[in-house]
């Protein structure tokens, strides 16, 4: 059989098929939107200028390319937007570990293999199998990984609405998933865009340890733990190191206190199960680790991308946050003459911090 010519296609046909291929290739929900996003500029433009992007420049440096997907890929007519999700097992042993200062809070996003490497693959093979039906077709896939206003095309598509915290939430999912996009110059009909349900509700901005939700659907990434942690690679502000509790790498408090998530899936994907013991590991563990295990153990993690020192200096904070031990006194003592200023002067604030509830 002879792929038909584009300009005869079903595209209504096409776009339930590429839904059902979608399905198949162990996405949760696909939907289509058009390329406008004016509304979602003007904002992106308004955040831009009050230089709540913190220190991530590159949000800056692309212009509007984020914002109008035409300009980013040349031909682009229609953005399929994908959700998977990701929440392993145990949303209260997630918010217990909060209050376990001795051990290490991350992300739980982070948990398993990087999720741009397991999305980007199963995009490609969605576009080949799109590609198998119809032959050559204009098309890029996208993970969180180029100059993409992923939550509004996803909303756009009618995955889920943008709540006060600024994740996109799915009425019948939570928020615990992936985003990823196909930006393609096939005319297949859009989806209708999700409806807000945030309603009166504001438990996430209540929630945030350090008030990084200044307003409902404004985020100052400046003060938003996941920013400082894996963004940023200077020494933590001090008014935030208290706050940050054990948290080492991200912050999801905004999410395990979203009455939406009671409704979220444990993921069924092996990839993003969680490895090394992860969620759920002593910060001594953490903080022992030489440089080469660091990189053995987060191989093929998001976690990686931080680097050495930052984790370092991540879990310094935390260190100083935990209960007093001759361990966790002894894992700080041991890095008080280590080679970067950053990491000395973390552990040095641990290490005061224990000194001052001695005194106290």
């Amino acid at each position: 059989m002879h792929p038909e010519p584009i300009s005869t296609l079903d595209f209504a046909a096409l776009a339930l098929a590429i839904k059902g291929w979608s399905r198949e290739l162990g996405f949760q929900q696909l939907g289509i939107s058009d390329v406008n996003l004016a509304k979602d500029e003007q904002r992106l433009l308004q955040w831009l200028r009050q230089e709540r992007h913190g220190e991530m420049g590159y949000m800056a440096r692309h212009g509007t390319r984020r914002s109008r997907p035409a300009e980013l890929v040349p031909g682009t007519l229609r953005v399929i937007s994908v959700r998977m999700d990701y929440w392993p097992d145990g949303s209260e042993e997630a918010k217990a570990l909060l209050e376990e200062k001795d051990r290490a809070y991350i992300a739980r996003y982070a948990l398993g293999r990087d999720y741009h490497k397991v999305l980007r693959k199963r995009l490609q093979k969605l576009a080949g199998r799109i590609q198998d039906e119809i032959g050559a077709f204009g098309y890029r896939a996208f993970t969180d990984s180029a100059p993409v206003l992923e939550k509004a095309l996803a909303r756009n598509a009618g995955l889920g609405w943008i709540g006060k915290h600024t994740n996109l939430i799915n009425k019948n999912a939570g928020s615990w998933f992936f985003l990823g996009e196909l930006y393609t110059d096939l005319s297949l009909p859009v989806d209708v865009p999700a409806e807000n349900h945030c309603g009166s509700c504001h438990a996430c901005m209540d929630i945030c340890p350090t008030g990084a939700i200044v307003a409902p659907y404004q985020l100052d990434a400046r003060r938003c733990i996941a920013y400082l942690t894996i963004e940023y690679k200077g020494p933590i502000p001090v008014e935030f190191r208290k706050v940050m509790g054990n948290r080492i790498f991200g912050c999801d408090d905004c999410q395990l206190f979203c009455p939406w998530n009671k409704f979220a899936r444990p993921t069924m994907e092996k990839d993003f199960k969680p490895h090394h013991g992860l969620d759920d590991a002593a910060l001594v563990e953490l903080f022992n680790w030489t440089e080469a295990e660091f990189l053995e153990r987060t191989a093929g993690s998001a976690i990686r991308r931080v680097g050495y020192e930052c984790w370092l200096r991540n879990i310094a904070v935390a260190l100083g946050n935990s209960p007093s031990s001759p361990e966790i006194i002894a894992a700080m003592q041991s890095r008080t003459n280590y080679p970067s200023e950053l990491v000395r002067e973390h552990v040095q604030w641990a290490l005061e911090q224990h000194t001052t509830r001695q005194v106290m």
